[in-house]
């Protein structure tokens, strides 16, 4: 008998020796065939064979105990076995063989470890990592091979993510090529050591997406806090190595991977559930797409287009640029001059720009890292290193700056080099307070004065003249709290960037905490707003006599001086609009929470139309203008345009429409013409974005664009209305056919003719019942025009009344 027949037979024997009950350890010369499993000691892993989707074929793999369907790990994913004699063997010099059969002695995989063991065991950890260590030594750093430093499309709690600059060995992730085949994809996400680290989605060679820079607590295009408990993550920078890695938090599961959509997304396991919850996914919109926007481009999510210049710039080539082109990205309106002086101009909330081309210095303060940068004629750009642990360090950039975007809630400031022209504003409006402040010889009125610049420098100022203070001294005609100006400053902590909750057309909101302990939301007019002191008359007029659980409650104002505020109850959800239109929070919005916000916004309108004292008319009911309370109740805000009108009016006309073109009927946008039923056809098209998931932007067809109300209107008449619900609700047939009803009564809110379409408290009967419903005509939308290359939906009209 030949040797190879001898371990033949032994291979045989060894293998017939089925694992009789949940082991994690399997000794040389010990083998797992198929059908027989190992796992982890506390249970979270198993390891055996296994067939992806609907293949036939045969991998070994890892996958969750609690979900067996989520296989984190493939040893052969390139070389399946076509039948279930596959064979996991460990030799007793230490490797782990994989044979097709326990006949056939040429391994297709093999973990092909170099240094013999003496006393070798195979274990599969609790942390999901498969190990070949020495008998009793638990040490990792001692491990002779581990399935950690060989991942596929799966990063667990512990695994690096990176490159050991000394052994060469990275650690990258790379997608199944589909749910059948967990063969390498084209789509890979790695840690790009160059400049600083950062991660990376490769599409083949082409970088599709970077995380921007990691600052000492998070990749700088991430929000400043995901209010995550779950896990941490950290990178690890050192001569030696770089890498990413996150690590659990107590007893949660996450994982992050890379689909074969080229999608990086972070799983959680929500254990009452028994299901896993999509946290986050990475790209998340088309501003995450490398580059969208060109060098010195700006893309903003929020704004159609989404690419502009930064300030101070323009578009290299303005015919492509106006054609939807942007790769050519932007350029300086005034030429540097080194010689004579340049100046940086700052820009807040941005992903700091690619940083192939940068020089950084840890020990640097902020001031000394602009000094440096302005006396280097190559710097074009400098912001702040480190932000772990207090503002520290200085990061220049040399060469043209590339993938910008802004961060509503994260990002960092950026100090771009322009030329002196454009960057001395701010220098002498501090000149001249510092004479005022001379002047004044008090302290705390100079810090003020200052601080008041650098706000309206950053965030838009608010002001009023003193003739419109003395008209809102009227507070026995508004029955509303007045807030003196130290009082907001205080809650609001001087309007600190970190308490910065959005930006409207309005200006700036702040979170703010009251001396009584409420925490409230405040609204600043800013000095660029294109709503001005009419607008914030009308809005405190108006809701400071509105009482109901759907309306924003009003708690109070400010006037003083320059300053204009209206303090209100402080929504922790946010708007309608964070929810609806983003990519990862839109899976959070089942059907019972849509519907549940569309009865409370109809509860809101029916009030103000009819039930309030004052009879109001909104006029500018829209996604953003929706926001949600700690249990997700709608609240409908922004009275500045609202108008109130007597009940037996049935039309008014007015100059010039006001509120938001895309979520108004013909006859006013066109007219002038407005009524009851125009809130009602906002309502119709706001309920309409609330089932699909997205805006009322027209989409071209031929030469016509086609907006939300079209679009609906054309499956109702064909009978295939489900295919307008949202992709990222999942619901039973009872919700199903609540949904065709929605749609139905939305219908009926954006017809045409205004005299057809329901009046409110119609609309929360219908909400309310199974009457059978009226058959909708046509809707009126802007297409009719057929005007090509103008989106209306996004356009505030704020002039007229």
């Amino acid at each position: 008998m030949t040797s190879n027949s001898i371990f033949a037979f032994i291979l045989v024997i060894s293998s017939l020796l089925a694992l009789s009950s949940a082991v994690s350890i399997i000794t040389a010369n010990q083998s797992i065939k198929d059908g027989d499993t190992i796992v982890s000691s506390d249970g979270p892993f198993e390891l055996g064979f296994f067939s992806p989707g609907s293949s036939q074929n045969r991998y070994l793999g890892m996958w969750y105990r609690i979900s067996s369907s989520t296989v984190v790990w493939v040893a052969n994913r390139e070389i399946p076995i076509n039948s279930t004699s596959g064979v996991l063997h460990l030799t007793t010099s230490g490797i782990l063989n994989l044979y097709r059969n326990a006949s056939d002695l040429t391994p297709i995989w093999s973990s092909n470890t170099s240094l013999s063991i003496q006393n070798p065991v195979a274990e599969l950890r609790e942390n999901g990592n498969f190990v070949i260590r020495e008998e009793g030594d638990n040490n990792p750093d001692k491990f002779f091979w581990q399935s950690f430093d060989h991942p596929t499309d799966t990063l667990l709690s512990g695994m690096k993510l990176g490159k050991n600059f000394v052994t060469g060995q990275e650690w990258n992730l790379s997608c199944w090529k589909n749910s059948d085949d967990p063969a390498q994809g084209e789509y890979t996400y790695s840690l790009d050591p160059t400049g600083l680290p950062h991660n990376v989605i490769h599409k083949g060679q082409e970088l599709i997406f970077q995380t921007g820079a990691w600052n000492g607590l998070r990749f700088n295009s991430r929000p400043t806090s995901s209010g995550n408990s779950m896990y941490t993550h950290k990178v690890i920078i050192s001569k030696e190595e770089v890498y990413y890695m996150f690590e659990v938090i107590n007893s949660s599961v996450s994982r992050l991977i890379i689909n074969q959509s080229g999608k990086g997304q972070r799983w959680t396991w929500l254990h009452e559930a028994q299901k896993w919850n999509l946290l986050y996914e990475i790209p998340t919109d088309n501003c995450d797409n490398y580059n969208i926007c060109g060098a010195y481009g700006d893309c903003n999510i929020n704004k159609g287009p989404v690419c502009s210049c930064l300030e101070k710039f323009v578009p290299k080539n303005i015919d492509a640029w106006a054609k939807g082109d942007w790769v050519n990205g932007c350029t300086r309106k005034k030429p540097l001059n080194c010689e004579k002086g340049d100046g940086f101009r700052k820009y807040s909330h941005i992903k700091l720009a690619d940083t192939l081309s940068i020089w950084m210095d840890e020990d640097m303060n902020l001031k000394e890292c602009k000094k440096a940068c302005l006396k280097n004629c190559s710097c074009m750009a400098y912001a702040t290193l480190n932000i772990s642990n207090g503002e520290h360090g200085c990061l220049q950039w040399f060469g043209d700056l590339k993938d910008l975007r802004e961060v509503l809630e994260g990002g960092q400031d950026l100090f771009v080099r322009v030329a002196f022209s454009d960057s001395a504003t701010l220098v002498i409006s501090l000149s001249v307070s510092a004479g005022v402040c001379l002047l004044a010889l008090t302290l705390p009125f100079c810090i003020w004065k200052i601080k008041k610049l650098l706000l309206k420098r950053s965030e838009g100022s608010v002001r009023i003249n003193s003739k419109e203070h003395s008209n809102m001294s009227h507070r026995e005609e508004l029955d509303l709290p007045y807030f003196c100006l130290s009082a907001i400053i205080n809650a609001t902590d001087n309007f600190a960037t970190v308490n910065k909750i959005g930006q409207g057309g309005y200006g700036p909101v702040f979170k703010g905490i009251l001396e009584d302990g409420r925490e409230v939301a405040v609204k600043c007019l800013s000095e660029n707003s294109s709503q001005g002191n009419n607008e914030f008359m009308n809005e405190v007029k108006f809701i400071a006599k509105l009482q109901h659980r759907n309306l924003v409650r009003l708690i109070g104002y400010c006037a003083d001086g320059e300053n204009k505020m209206l303090i209100y109850e402080y929504m922790p959800n946010k708007s309608l609009d964070w929810h609806l239109f983003d990519e990862v929070r839109n899976k959070l919005l089942d059907w019972p929470k849509r519907f549940h916000i569309i009865g409370g916004i109809a509860r809101g309108i029916l009030y103000l139309h009819q039930d309030s004292r004052l009879n109001i008319l909104h006029r500018d009911l829209k996604a953003s203008n929706i926001l949600l309370d700690i249990d997700m109740n709608s609240k409908i805000s922004d009275f500045g345009t609202a108008r109130s009108f007597m009940e037996n009016d049935t039309t008014a006309n007015t100059e010039q429409a006001v509120g938001t073109l895309g979520y108004m009927p013909p006859e006013y946008a066109l007219e002038g013409l407005f009524s009851v039923k125009s809130d009602v056809y906002s309502f119709g098209v706001l309920t309409l974005e609330i089932v699909c998931g997205s805006r009322n932007r027209g989409t071209i067809h031929g030469d016509r664009l086609q907006y939300l109300p079209e679009h609906a209107w054309r499956l109702f008449i064909e009978g295939r209305s489900l295919e307008l619900v949202d992709r990222n609700i999942t619901c039973n047939p009872c919700c199903t056919l609540e949904m065709v009803r929605i749609i139905h009564i939305a219908l009926l809110c954006v017809q045409q003719c205004r005299e057809e379409r329901p009046n409110m408290s119609s609309v929360v009967l219908m909400l309310g019942s199974r009457e059978e419903l009226p058959i909708p005509s046509k809707p009126g939308f802007f297409s009719e025009r057929y005007t090509v290359g103008y989106d209306f939906s996004d356009i505030t009209i704020l002039q007229g009344r």
